[in-house]
């Protein structure tokens, strides 16, 4: 695939190249932690969320552990990406923020299951974002 640079490039071997970005940005792109987390990572409901925060924070773990700044950043997003997707479908009929190309006016709680999902994902996704070394390794990163 060569969709962008970031196919490139592999940034466990070239962490001074990895950019943090906005949001969720890279996360289907920047190797090799998408192959390592997408597969862990989904949405369904509160059971599928909590095995997938679980995984995902035990890949966290492993990246913090080996001062690995670029896969606990990317990790952090899949958490952030499971509660952004799951809010949507919890907010917007089968997912669809958009009609006709017109953003739709969110529902109150469409889809309970994925409104579930999304609360489990909060809770692991802040759980990494308030990492006092995942914020100290950020700051260095950026610097």
């Amino acid at each position: 695939m060569t969709d962008g640079p970031e196919y490139d490039t592999d940034f466990r071997e070239h962490p001074e190249e990895y950019e943090v970005g906005r949001g969720e940005e890279g996360v289907f792109k920047v190797e090799p932690y998408k192959s390592e987390l997408l597969d862990l990572w989904g949405y369904a409901d509160r059971e599928t969320a909590d095995e997938a925060g679980t995984a995902i924070d035990a890949k966290y773990r492993e990246y913090r552990e080996d001062s690995d700044f670029p896969g606990m950043d990317m990790a952090r997003k899949y958490l952030q990406m499971g509660y952004t997707r799951a809010m949507r479908y919890a907010r917007y009929p089968g997912g669809q923020k958009y009609e006709d190309g017109t953003e739709r006016d969110p529902e109150k709680w469409v889809d309970h299951d994925k409104r579930e999902a999304a609360l489990v994902y909060e809770v692991w996704w802040e759980r990494v974002a308030n990492d006092e070394v995942y914020q100290r390794a950020k700051a260095e990163h950026r610097e």
